[in-house]
């Protein structure tokens, strides 16, 4: 099988979507692009004639790196599930490395929030090099860091703290182009909030681009 010509580069994001994981969403779109890798995630094709399923193996195939976050496994209240997707889309990769040897070069970083979290959900996991976030977007780009470091072997990395630095900073010019693209027309009230509102309906494939370019106007070393 001829693997996507950005195989090397593509990192497999598997994670929650809701709004109460979106802070570290962002974060962890951020730093993948940040240390010069592609981040390949689902939400970057809302095709409804596809079913989920079959995006999410594709996205897999095409990504030699992946990053699956157990830490939203637990339901939260009564009669709620627990949430599933996260581990099967673990083991639809996991099969995929083990059983395939053309995709034996795969690489894999399994996040949670608290430590041995996963052992009360997916116990046959037990073993595996398993980093904890705890919820804390700062510390959620030292696990990254620490992995690419680890397992992809790139060396002379900026620190964690410098990088989540530079995630606020491109938030924050970010925010001041689009107050410059509205006030050409409006006042500052007005372009304030629309400012504010197109950041907040910012699809992950525009955000990605956002990143793209902020990164190439700074050109900050990984």
């Amino acid at each position: 099988m001829v693997k996507h010509k950005n195989y090397e580069r593509n990192v497999f994001i598997n994670c929650p979507f809701d709004d109460k994981y979106f802070d570290l969403l962002q974060t962890l779109v951020f730093t993948i692009i940040y240390y010069g890798f592609t981040p390949r995630l689902s939400l970057e094709n809302s095709d409804s004639g596809q079913p989920r399923l079959e995006k999410i193996v594709n996205l897999i195939y095409e990504s030699k790196y992946s990053i699956h976050d157990l830490s939203r496994l637990q339901s939260k209240s009564a009669n709620e599930f627990y949430r599933l997707n996260m581990p099967f889309e673990l083991g639809i990769d996991y099969g995929l490395r083990k059983f395939n040897h053309e995709f034996s070069d795969k690489r894999s970083l399994i996040l949670e929030t608290e430590r041995y979290d996963y052992m009360k959900a997916i116990s046959d996991i037990n073993g595996f090099d398993i980093k904890n976030h705890k919820d804390i977007p700062v510390k959620l780009v030292e696990c990254i860091r620490a992995w690419i470091s680890e397992t992809v072997k790139l060396r002379n990395l900026n620190a964690s703290e410098k990088v989540y630095s530079d995630f606020i900073d491109f938030n924050t010019d970010m925010f001041q182009q689009k107050m410059i693209k509205y006030q050409n027309d409006h006042n500052t009230t007005q372009a304030e909030r629309f400012a504010k509102k197109e950041i907040e309906e910012m699809t992950i494939p525009e955000y990605i681009v956002e990143i793209e370019v902020w990164k190439s106007r700074k050109k900050h070393r990984i």
